[in-house]
């Protein structure tokens, strides 16, 4: 629960108005109790939603707390919201079984995983992305009680660094799984690495294929509601000083781009140590934002949804966790990137800030992820507050 002297105040600070109306209702799943079942509709979370700022008519909410390591987030066809996690080892299923904007209950699936981060739904199953392996979860809705997994591929490299990963189904029905480069700064020898790659789920031998090169390490990607391509996040190298080079926002419209790292950052900044090894900073695809040196930029969606106004129909809502190694912490938001027709870019805008005080520099919370619900709200997972918001918005 948030705390009840910080409710009132954070719908003040967000320009709120204070409302009993529930989310709109889907078609819900029913689960059975099992031992790997808990109820969390009165968890707590240790968080100051007073400091939230938010546009106007927004207001921010928790949506489920007691949600350890909360990272990347999937949703079912009936409203089951899959979480994994990066520091944990566990994959959870989280359960608004009344409708009512809350989660009730929280279902482990599965433990003693490898950096479990990834998580995506097709078909009636769950899709898990370790470091090295893809799971598959048979049917997982009507088995959260006593879910089990069979190893669908485990020939991914084993190196953590960079090892976690964000997956998805892109419209093409590939299981897009990227492999961060094994280092801050490297130029590996396999192709595999610093890539965005796809692989057949349904295939009898699975084979990745390189989707998207020069790509150091993404946490997050969505396709074009029309266009149906790609958009990326892509978090730039360190030690390279506070300010240089940005983390980035990229467009790939086709296989076989190149994205620059580890010659180029940010489209323009060659790199000191493996600079010369590459091409001209014209042969390889200049980011469509530069996000900022050091933000962590993680999740990201494009916005479909009939709740928000219509100026948001199609923008992207990013996630930035945060600085971890700069003098000034920068980061600890979430932004919006809106776009003037399918891939032109028109603004870049902070939609959600204050889990970071630029004054103290204390910080209280790390967005990761987002995640659209069905009637239209946002959902964001914070893995340092180990919780998972609401956004909504009323008129």
């Amino acid at each position: 629960m948030i705390k009840p002297k910080l409710w009132l105040a954070s719908l003040l600070i967000a320009g709120v108005a204070v409302s009993c109306d529930s989310p709109q209702k889907s078609t819900r799943v029913t689960a059975d109790e099992g031992d790997n079942r808990v109820t969390i509709t009165d968890a707590e979370a240790e968080v100051y939603l007073d400091k939230i700022k938010l546009p106007e008519n927004f207001k921010i909410e928790v949506w489920a707390a007691d949600v350890p390591n909360a990272r990347s987030l999937a949703k079912s066809d009936n409203g089951v919201i899959f979480v994994g996690n990066r520091q944990g080892d566990k994959v959870f299923a989280l359960l608004d079984e009344d409708g009512d904007g809350k989660a009730d209950y929280r279902y482990t699936l599965a433990e003693d995983l490898n950096m479990p981060n990834g998580v995506a739904f097709k078909n009636g199953d769950l899709y898990v992305a370790e470091v090295s392996r893809v799971l598959r979860f048979r049917d997982i809705e009507n088995t959260l009680a006593n879910p089990s997994f069979e190893v669908l591929f485990d020939q991914y490299p084993t190196d953590k660094h960079h090892g976690w990963k964000f997956i998805a189904f892109g419209p093409d029905d590939k299981l897009y799984i990227p492999v961060g480069a094994p280092c801050n700064i490297c130029n590996p020898e396999k192709e595999i690495y610093a890539s965005i790659t796809r692989i057949d789920v349904d295939a009898e031998n699975i084979e990745p294929e390189v989707f998207a090169h020069g790509v150091r390490n993404t946490v997050g990607f969505d396709w074009h509601p029309e266009s149906e391509e790609l958009w990326f996040t892509d978090n730039g190298r360190d030690m390279m000083g506070d300010d240089i080079p940005d983390c980035e926002l990229n467009h790939a419209p086709q296989k076989g781009m190149h994205f620059g790292y580890p010659f180029w950052h940010a489209g323009d900044v060659k790199d000191p140590e493996f600079g010369s090894e590459g091409k001209g900073k014209e042969d390889y695809t200049k980011p469509k934002v530069n996000l900022g040196a050091h933000v962590a930029p993680l999740g990201m969606r494009f916005y479909t949804g009939d709740m928000f106004p219509s100026e948001f129909n199609n923008t992207i809502f990013l996630a930035k966790h945060g600085s971890w190694n700069r003098s000034k912490k920068v980061g600890y938001n979430v932004t919006t990137v809106s776009l003037n027709g399918t891939d032109q870019i028109d603004s870049h805008e902070v939609f959600a800030e204050g889990w970071l005080d630029d004054a103290t520099q204390e910080v209280w919370g790390r967005p990761v992820d987002v995640l659209q619900l069905e009637d239209g709200s946002l959902l964001v997972s914070d893995d340092m507050a180990n919780c998972i918001y609401r956004i909504s918005y009323q008129n």
